[in-house]
């Protein structure tokens, strides 16, 4: 269980578009830059629609905790977890319940500039604590060519559900805020 200083609003398990509504309202905390993407996250308990946690690029600062680069929201939101409970993040699958979805208003990354642990990593060392991951839209070829973060996810029994395709555009615009 959560503790209640983090309390987080609870959407009816699969409503899809009020979860990545509530990612977008993340998103739109990220600072803008030309240099990355403006992307939010929320980590559920799809059983009972609760979210659990919330992230947004650059919430944390630069190399927070000895992690090399810049967070990224999907790492926000298990930073907030392992705090929570006093754990690494590579162990909050412990505490996480048994069936456990991610949105992201963008596909997690599977190579860093930085050199930083990815975000598909992050996720496949919880050890199918999540084993469903709800994107708005792909990582566009902007910084890293051709992200395969779907692919890796999915070869490891993740599954990777694009849900809201008629929010495409709007969270096209919110992740390239400050992008010319």
């Amino acid at each position: 269980m959560i503790p209640e200083s983090q309390q987080y609003p609870t959407f009816a398990a699969g409503d899809h578009e009020a979860f990545m509504e509530f990612a977008l309202v993340q998103a739109r905390k990220s600072p803008p830059a030309s240099n990355k993407f403006c992307v939010g996250a929320v980590l559920v308990d799809a059983d009972t629609g609760k979210v659990l946690s919330t992230g947004y690029s650059l919430e944390y600062p630069r190399d927070y905790k000895g992690d090399r680069g810049t967070t990224h929201a999907e790492q926000c939101c298990f930073i907030k977890i392992a705090d929570a409970y006093g754990l690494p993040e590579e162990r909050i699958h412990e505490v996480l319940p048994a069936n456990t979805a991610l949105y992201t208003t963008m596909e997690p990354c599977n190579e860093r500039l930085s050199g930083n642990t990815t975000c598909a990593t992050r996720i496949l060392r919880l050890k199918s604590a999540i084993k469903t991951v709800y994107v708005g839209i792909q990582e566009p070829g902007t910084f890293i060519a051709h992200n395969d973060g779907q692919k890796r996810l999915e070869a490891s029994g993740v599954k990777v559900v694009y849900p809201v395709e008629h929010l495409r555009e709007k969270i096209t615009a919110v992740s390239m805020n400050g992008h010319f």
